[in-house]
């Protein structure tokens, strides 16, 4: 069914906000473990930023080497294609400002930030369940691999929609946030009129604080995303940074394997709690357990903040521990 804003759209509850679990569980040992986001737990080595970049605003060949170093990054076909942006959260509420009022289509259940940001700028949105569902509307929005449950579609059938709504005069927003580390193949390389690809760059590089992701799209919507952005959206020790990173392809490799290693570690650990694992990518895992809100709460007793639903009691996720007495504070809960 569709559903239009009426007055303002409530706040999205996310993972990450210890200070109202800290206020419900003031007796918890400190510091809290938060495995309630899906961030890399084991950040990529950040490299010494010219002092210059704290005190300047940045140069446009800065930025444009950026773009170049993610378009190679995500096989993008260059780096006019490419908008770098501070955090994918503001590219998410930016889209649907650029379009008229019309109807959305989000596959979900999903991240939620999607139907509440086309919401606030008028637009009617409907939840669908398959991209089969979406019927008529102008603008759909796919999340792949989707956040929480981490299901995947192949990339023909994404591409195919990606060409429906071309055809239609559409827009197919495709949110691959969770994509760099896992074996997908990515809609960037086909950047066409119709489709925007997102690309979160703080997950996959442990560096959520920086505020950096990507709009991918054909150079005339990027431009139009560039503008609504306006100019200096990204610092200049992120552009430093964010280059850095993205030129280093062996370190994201070996960061895909060290990271589905522990994810298959923490879904034995689940397991042998009583769990059973319902998706998940390398950096998160999803369950559902028989006493999920009794697990949830003696985890929170023992300092550890994992992402629980309320519209699925049952369901928990899972990021991963950043290391050694980490995975261990985490075994004892769930043993």
């Amino acid at each position: 069914m569709w559903s239009v804003p009426a007055g303002d759209v409530a706040a999205v509850a996310h993972g990450g906000d210890l200070g109202g679990l800290r206020l419900a569980f003031p007796e918890a040992p400190r510091p809290w473990l938060d495995l309630s986001t899906g961030i890399n737990p084991v950040p990529y080595p950040v490299p010494p930023v010219e002092a210059s970049a704290w005190l300047r605003l940045p140069e446009a060949a800065e930025v444009r080497a950026l773009a170049e170093a993610a378009a190679g990054a995500y096989g993008a076909p260059g780096a006019g294609h490419v908008v770098p942006a501070p955090g994918t959260q503001i590219l998410i509420e930016t889209l649907p400002r650029l379009l008229a009022p019309t109807r959305v289509a989000v596959v979900g259940p999903t991240y939620a930030e999607h139907a509440a940001a086309w919401r606030r700028a008028g637009h009617a949105v409907a939840e669908v369940a398959e991209p089969a569902e979406i019927g008529e509307a102008r603008v759909a929005v796919l999340v792949d691999p989707n956040n929480p449950d981490g299901r995947t579609l192949p990339r023909p059938d994404r591409l195919a929609l990606a060409h429906a709504m071309r055809d239609r005069g559409g827009l197919l927003v495709a949110d691959e946030a969770f994509a760099d580390l896992e074996p997908l193949e990515s809609l960037c390389p086909h950047a066409m009129p119709g489709l925007v690809v997102l690309r979160s760059f703080g997950k996959t590089y442990g560096l959520a604080g920086l505020r950096l992701g990507f709009a991918i799209a054909d150079p005339e919507t990027a431009a139009r995303i560039a503008g609504a952005l306006g100019p200096w959206a990204v610092s200049g020790p992120a552009l430093a940074i964010g280059r850095a990173a993205l030129s280093d392809g062996a370190w994201r490799e070996e960061a895909a394997r060290a990271r589905r290693a522990d994810a298959a570690r923490l879904d034995r650990m689940i397991l042998r709690g009583g769990g059973l694992v319902v998706g998940g990518t390398c950096l998160f895992r999803t369950a559902d357990f028989p006493d999920s809100p009794g697990l949830y709460r003696r985890l929170a007793e023992a300092g550890i903040a994992v992402r629980r639903f309320p519209e699925r009691p049952e369901r928990l996720r899972f990021g991963l521990p950043p290391g050694k007495e980490a995975w261990c504070r985490l075994s004892r809960v769930l043993r």
